[in-house]
């Protein structure tokens, strides 16, 4: 089944050089982080390091865009940042990127070295349609906090991912919820990369391919399909 993405108008509205691409997988194979998932990882941040040349990482154009357009909805960039410019600081400090695991240590690989948000959802695990769209602030959004599930509300005018059941991800691409996040038990995916202007469409779509050979060759036979970029209109 292929899933349904919609943009509204609202978000067009709000950004109108957004662009996204969707590589939808199916038959995979995910695990506990590997050497080799690691090595992409530590590739990643020195294709990052030497992408910004000694600048940090919200002084790129791309995340520079990214900030302007968190501002627009409310949203204080510095305080929450896009996903893209959060695993950035983590990748040039000493902690250096999380190991979460197999899947995921892709799409953050990606993410790192192309500077780009990107996201994975479990496709067995969200009901009905995704859409993009501004909160009007009832709407649920269900996290874990002190050990405990808990319910939170975007904030009105928030730009939020959702589905049938409730928020996926809050502040676009800020923080994903824990019902449909990639576990090792995942075996089938939805990875969304996301660009603003100024980043040209065909790095997005050249990111996304090299996700998909990636998911490939860790997933041996899976079937993978690298969606047509969606502009905004």
């Amino acid at each position: 089944m292929t899933l349904t993405l919609t943009v509204s108008d609202e978000v067009r509205a709000l950004a109108p050089g957004f662009t996204h691409v969707a590589v939808e997988a199916h038959d995979l194979v995910n695990g506990p982080s590997t050497r080799a998932s690691a090595a992409l990882l530590d590739d990643a941040a020195l294709r990052l390091a030497r992408r910004l040349d000694g600048r940090a990482p919200h002084e790129d154009p791309h995340m520079a865009a990214w900030r302007e357009t968190y501002t627009a909805f409310g949203s204080k960039p510095s305080r929450t940042r896009n996903s893209a410019e959060a695993l950035a600081k983590r990748a040039l400090s000493d902690a250096g990127l999380p190991r979460v695991n197999v899947l995921v240590d892709l799409y953050n690989a990606i993410s790192v070295a192309h500077l780009i948000p990107v996201g994975g959802e479990d496709l067995d695990r969200i009901q009905g349609a995704m859409s993009l769209v501004r909160a009007g602030g009832e709407e649920e959004f269900v996290t874990v906090a002190g050990g405990e599930e808990v319910v939170e509300h975007p904030d009105a005018g928030e730009v939020v991912w959702r589905d049938g059941a409730g928020v996926t991800c809050r502040r676009w691409n800020w923080r994903q919820g824990p019902r449909t996040r990639l576990t090792e038990r995942t075996t089938s995916g939805v990875f969304l990369l996301e660009s603003l202007a100024p980043m040209p469409v065909p790095d997005v779509v050249r990111a996304a391919g090299e996700l998909a050979e990636l998911l490939e060759k860790f997933s041996p036979g899976a079937r993978i399909a690298v969606r047509e970029p969606q502009p905004a209109r």
